[in-house]
C-alpha cells in the first residue's frame, strides 16, 4: 500500500475581504455606514440610528444636521425588506422634530411611504409607516400629498390590522386628513364607518377615544350621518353613554351624538328607536358637568331646525333644560340657558320654559359671572319676545331691576339683550310704568355711548318704545341721553341710522325736546342723510319732518312750507330762506344783532307781556324769594340793632339781585296790534255759516290791514320795504311785530292770514316762493252742479288772492295760478 499524503488547506481567493466586526461610538461613523452597498452593514446602521433617535430630540437634531435623512430616503425603497423596514423604522422615529418634518416634505417621501402599506409588508413598516404620515399629516400641505397620492384607502384598510399600534397611527392619520371637507367626503365613500364602529369596542381607550373624535368630525355631513344610522351606529353611541366603565368616552360620544341631532331624518330615526327618550333620561340622571354642558351644547345646535325643535318638543327636552339651570355649576348654566334661547323658537316651548324658567334665570341676572348673566338675560330677551304671558311672568318675578341694572353689565351681548327684554316688556303698560319708575331713560344713555353697533342699535330702539312717554323724554333729555342718540345718526351701519332716526321722531314730540335735538344738530345731520339716496329711509323723512313740526319758524325757513297741520303760535318768526349749511339763530340771538339793512325778522306774538314774563321766569332758575327774605326778617327780632342793620342790608341786596336778574331775562316784544286783529276777526268772520266765506272774508281782512289791494301794474309803486325799514329804525332792532306792518306784499299778507287761520280754527297751509312771494293754500269742496244732489265730490285745492282781488280764490294748477306765483 501506498502512503498516504496529507492534503493541505487551499488559501482564500485575493480579492475576498475577511470579515470585519467595526465597532462605532459616533453618529457621524454610523450615518456614513448607509452609503455602503452591504446589506448588512445597512441594516444595523439603521438600527444604531434608530436607537440613537429613540434617546431624545436634540439627537434628531444631529443626525439631521448629519443629512442622515437623504441616506434614509433612498433605503425606504431598498430591496432588502430589513433595510426597508429599519429605514422607515428611523423616519417614524423622527417624523416628531419639526426640522424634519420640514424635509421630509422637501424630499416628498409621502408617495414612498404610501406604497409601504401595501397588504404583503411587514407589520412594523406599517405601523412606522403609518406613525410618519400621522406626525406628517399636520400640514395641510401634505394632507393634500395624502389625498392626491390615494392614501386614504390604505389607511382606512389598515383600520383592521391585528396591530394595535398601527390601528391607532392609521386613525390618527385619517382623524387629522378629514379636517379637510375633501376628505371627509372620501372617507364615507371609502366606507369608513363599519371599521371605525368595529374600533369603540377595542380594549384601548387612546383608541376609542380617536374613532371618536373622528366620528365626530365626519359626522357634520349629513350623508355620514344617514350611513351611521344605516350601520346601527346610533345604538353603539347609546349604549357607550349606558356603561359607567366607559364615563371617559361619554363627553365625545354626546359630541357624535350631538352632531347627529342636527339632521332631522337621523333624530326621527333614534327617536323611533326610543333612543332619544333613552339620551334624555340619561342626561337627567347625569351629574358630570361637563356631560351636562355638552348635552345642553348640543340641544342648542340641533334647535336651530324648526322640525327638530318640534322632535324635542315632543320629548320634554324642556324638563331636561331646567333641571340644569339648577345645577351648581356656570358653565352648565351657560349652556342651558343657551339652549332654552335656542328653544324658545318654538312656541310651546316657549310657554314651558316660560312658566318654570323664568324665575330661574331672573335669578341668575344677580350672579357675578359675567358670562352667566348675559346667557340669562338672552335667554329672557327669548323668552319675552311676543308672548304677553312671559313678559308678565318677568314682571311678577321681580325681574323689572335686575334688567335695568343689568345695563351696566360688563359684556356688551348682556347689555343689548337686556335692552331687548326690556323693549319687550314695555308693550304692556303696567310694565312700561314700572320700568320707567326705575331711571330706564337714565340708564340707557351709557349704552347709548357704547361702541358696539349691536348695543347702539338696541338702545335707541328702547328710546323709542320708551319716549312715547313725556316724563321718560324730559328724563332722557336731562340726563344728558340726547347727545349720544344725536351722534349715533352719523353711524355706518343701517341698522342703528334707522332706529336712531325713530328714536329722534319719538323724542321730537314736545318742543323742548324737539328744540334741544336741533340745538345738538338733529336737523342738519337728517338733512344730510337725506340728500344720500343710500343712506336716505323713511325713518330720517319722519325724523325731519317731526322734528320740524315743532320748530315751525326752522321749518318755514329751511323747507318754505307750512301745511295746514302746522299751527303757527306765539313765538314763531319768519327769518326767510336759510342758505344750506347755515346755522339757525334762535330770536333771542337775533335780537342781540346791530340793526343792519337784512330782510327783516318778522315775529309773531299775541301774548301780553306780563304772560311772557311769567314763563321766562319758569324757565329760569328761581331767584331767591322775597317772602324768603321777609321771613329772615321777621326771624330777625330779639337781636341786637347792628344785626337787625346788618341782616336789613343783606335783604335789600338780595333784592336788588333779583330785580336785576329779572331785567336780564330776554323777553320778545308783544304785539297788542295782531292781539285785536285775532279777537276782531274771531267776531267777524268765525260766525260765517261756509268756510269758503270764512276765507273769502279773512283774505278781505288781511289785505285791509297790510294796505289794501293792489293794482297789478302799480305793484312796483307799492313801497313796502320803505315802510319796513321806518319800523326797525323805530324800534332800533331787526325784528319786527307783525302787526306793526301796515303796507305789507306777499309774505308779509301770506304769513298773517296763516296766523289768524288756525287761530280760528281755518285749514291752509303757507307756502313760500321766490322773489319775496308767499301764498296760501286751502282746500274747499265745490258747490253740486245743478239736478246732483247728494254727491260727495272731493274737496278741490285754491290759492287765496291777497293782493290783487283779496278773496278770490284761484284753481291751483290754472294757469292764473301759476301767474300769481310767479308775479
Amino acid at each position: 500500500m501506498g502512503k498516504k499524503v496529507k492534503k493541505e488547506a487551499e488559501p482564500p481567493p485575493k480579492d475576498v475581504f475577511d470579515p470585519l466586526l467595526i465597532e462605532s461610538k459616533t453618529p457621524e461613523t454610523v450615518v456614513l455606514m448607509l452609503s455602503s452597498p452591504e446589506t448588512e452593514v445597512l441594516t444595523k446602521a439603521c438600527d444604531a440610528l434608530y436607537k440613537f433617535a429613540s434617546k431624545g430630540d436634540e439627537n434628531k437634531v444631529t443626525l439631521l444636521g448629519l443629512g442622515a435623512l437623504e441616506h434614509l430616503y433612498k433605503l425606504i425603497s431598498h430591496e432588502d425588506p430589513i433595510v426597508r423596514r429599519n429605514a422607515i423604522m428611523v423616519f417614524g422615529i423622527m417624523a416628531s422634530n419639526h426640522n424634519v418634518k420640514k424635509l421630509l416634505r422637501e424630499l416628498d417621501v409621502t408617495n414612498p411611504l404610501i406604497s409601504q402599506l401595501a397588504p404583503e409588508e411587514d407589520v412594523v413598516i406599517h405601523e412606522f409607516a403609518t406613525l410618519c404620515l400621522a406626525h406628517m399629516a399636520v400640514e395641510c400641505t401634505t394632507k393634500v400629498k395624502i389625498f392626491e397620492q390615494g392614501g386614504l384607502e390604505p389607511l382606512i384598510r389598515l383600520l383592521g390590522s391585528p396591530d394595535p399600534d398601527v390601528q391607532k397611527n392609521s386613525l390618527e392619520c385619517i382623524y387629522l386628513l378629514v379636517q379637510d371637507f375633501q376628505n371627509r367626503a372620501a372617507v364615507s365613500e371609502l366606507n369608513v364607518i363599519p371599521p371605525l364602529l368595529e374600533l369603540l369596542e377595542s380594549e384601548y381607550p387612546v383608541i376609542q377615544l380617536l374613532a371618536l373624535q373622528t366620528l365626530e368630525v365626519i359626522t357634520k355631513d349629513r350623508e355620514t350621518r344617514i350611513i351611521l344610522g344605516e350601520k346601527n351606529g346610533l345604538d353603539c353611541l347609546l349604549k357607550i353613554l349606558e356603561t359607567n366603565e366607559l364615563s371617559d368616552l361619554h363627553i365625545k360620544t354626546l359630541a357624535v351624538l350631538g352632531n347627529c341631532l342636527e339632521d332631522v331624518h337621523t333624530l326621527q330615526l333614534i327617536q323611533q328607536t326610543g333612543g332619544l327618550k333613552k339620551l334624555l333620561s340619561l342626561l337627567g340622571v347625569s351629574t358630570v358637568p361637563d356631560i351636562q354642558k355638552n348635552a345642553a351644547k348640543a340641544i342648542t345646535k340641533a334647535a336651530c331646525d324648526s322640525e327638530i325643535r318640534k322632535i324635542l318638543n315632543e320629548e320634554e327636552v324642556e324638563k331636561c333644560l331646567l333641571n340644569l339651570l339648577k345645577t351648581g355649576h356656570d358653565e352648565v348654566k351657560v349652556a342651558a340657558s343657551q339652549a332654552i334661547s335656542a328653544m324658545c323658537k318654538n312656541v310651546e316651548s316657549k310657554c314651558a320654559l316660560g312658566l318654570q324658567g323664568i324665575p330661574q334665570l331672573v335669578q341668575l341676572l344677580s350672579s357675578d359671572n359675567e358670562e352667566v348673566k348675559e346667557a340669562a338675560v338672552t335667554a329672557l330677551a327669548s323668552l319675552t319676545e311676543a308672548s304677553h304671558s312671559n313678559a308678565s311672568a318677568v314682571a311678577e318675578a321681580e325681574g323689572i331691576e335686575p334688567l335695568v341694572n343689568t345695563l351696566s353689565a360688563q359684556r356688551d351681548g348682556a347689555i343689548a339683550n337686556a335692552v331687548t327684554a326690556l323693549t319687550n316688556l314695555a308693550l304692556q303698560e303696567s310694565s312700561r310704568v314700572s320700568i320707567q319708575s326705575h331711571g330706564i331713560m337714565s340708564a340707557l344713555v351709557e349704552p347709548l355711548h357704547s361702541t358696539n353697533s349691536q348695543v347702539q342699535s338696541k338702545a335707541a330702539f328702547a328710546v323709542a318704545a320708551f319716549g312715547c312717554d313725556a316724563v321718560a323724554r324730559t328724563e332722557l333729555r336731562n340726563a344728558g341721553g340726547l347727545g349720544p342718540l344725536v351722534e349715533l345718526l352719523h353711524s355706518k351701519n343701517e341698522e342703528v341710522r334707522r332706529n336712531a332716526c325713530w328714536a329722534v321722531t319719538v323724542c321730537a314730540s314736545d318742543e323742548p325736546t324737539a328744540v334741544e335735538l336741533c340745538r345738538l344738530g338733529a336737523l342738519d345731520i337728517l338733512e344730510e342723510i337725506n340728500l344720500s339716496i343710500k343712506r336716505k329711509n323713511k325713518f330720517s323723512e319722519a325724523a325731519l319732518e317731526k322734528l320740524l313740526d315743532n320748530n315751525l319758524s326752522q321749518k318755514y325757513s329751511r323747507l318754505g312750507y307750512l301745511s295746514s297741520s302746522n299751527i303757527i303760535t306765539d313765538g314763531f318768526y319768519d327769518c326767510g330762506q336759510i342758505k344750506p349749511g347755515a346755522k339757525f339763530l334762535s330770536l333771542e340771538e337775533l335780537s342781540m344783532q346791530e340793526l343792519t339793512d337784512r330782510r327783516a325778522i318778522i315775529f309773531i306774538n299775541a301774548k301780553p307781556q306780563e304772560d311772557l314774563a311769567v314763563e321766562k321766569a319758569q324757565d329760569s332758575p328761581p331767584p331767591i324769594s322775597k317772602i324768603g327774605s321777609k321771613e329772615k326778617a321777621r326771624k330777625g327780632k330779639g337781636k341786637t340793632e347792628e344785626e337787625k342793620a346788618k341782616e336789613v342790608t343783606d335783604i335789600t341786596s338780595q333784592d336788588q339781585e333779583e330785580i336785576n336778574l329779572e331785567n336780564s331775562l330776554w323777553l320778545p316784544p308783544s304785539d297788542i296790534i295782531l292781539m285785536d286783529y285775532i279777537n276782531d276777526a274771531s267776531k267777524t268772520i268765525l260766525p260765517l255759516t261756509t268756510t269758503r266765506e270764512q276765507v273769502v272774508a279773512l283774505a278781505q281782512f288781511v289785505a285791509d290791514r297790510m294796505g289794501g289791494s293792489i293794482e297789478r301794474d302799480k305793484l312796483h309803486d307799492f313801497s313796502w320795504e320803505l315802510h319796513i325799514s321806518e319800523i326797525e329804525f323805530e324800534l332800533k332792532c331787526n325784528i319786527v311785530p307783525i302787526g306793526k306792518i301796515k303796507k305789507g306784499t306777499f309774505y308779509h299778507r301770506a304769513l298773517l292770514f296763516k296766523v289768524i287761520a288756525d287761530r280760528i280754527g281755518i285749514g291752509c297751509s303757507l307756502v313760500r316762493g321766490k322773489y319775496n312771494r308767499a301764498w296760501n293754500e286751502v282746500k274747499l269742496v265745490d258747490d253740486f252742479p245743478k239736478g246732483i244732489a247728494g254727491l260727495l265730490l272731493p274737496p278741490q285745492e285754491y290759492i287765496v288772492d291777497l293782493m290783487f282781488e283779496p278773496g278770490f280764490l284761484i284753481r291751483q294748477g290754472s294757469a292764473k295760478a301759476d301767474q300769481y306765483k310767479r308775479i
